[in-house]
């Protein structure tokens, strides 16, 4: 885990609580497991920038919102 991805993940859990998603249906939306979602989160991985991309699409956030 790095700093990186444990910030990452901090940003994601805040953005799709802020939606008032659950896991399941942001990896649905953004064509994902529920399982890898849950480590993007926990800060264990980091996506690639085309999965990123889709999933801030589902949180309606940008990069900016989600990078330091």
């Amino acid at each position: 885990m790095t700093e990186l991805s444990r910030y990452l993940g901090e940003q994601l859990r805040a953005s799709r609580i802020k939606t008032g998603l659950t896991q399941e249906e942001v990896a649905k939306r953004a064509g994902t497991e529920r399982s890898y979602y849950a480590k993007l989160e926990q800060g264990y991985t980091l996506p690639s920038l085309k999965l990123l991309e889709k999933i801030l699409k589902v949180l309606d956030a940008r990069f900016r919102d989600v990078l330091p």
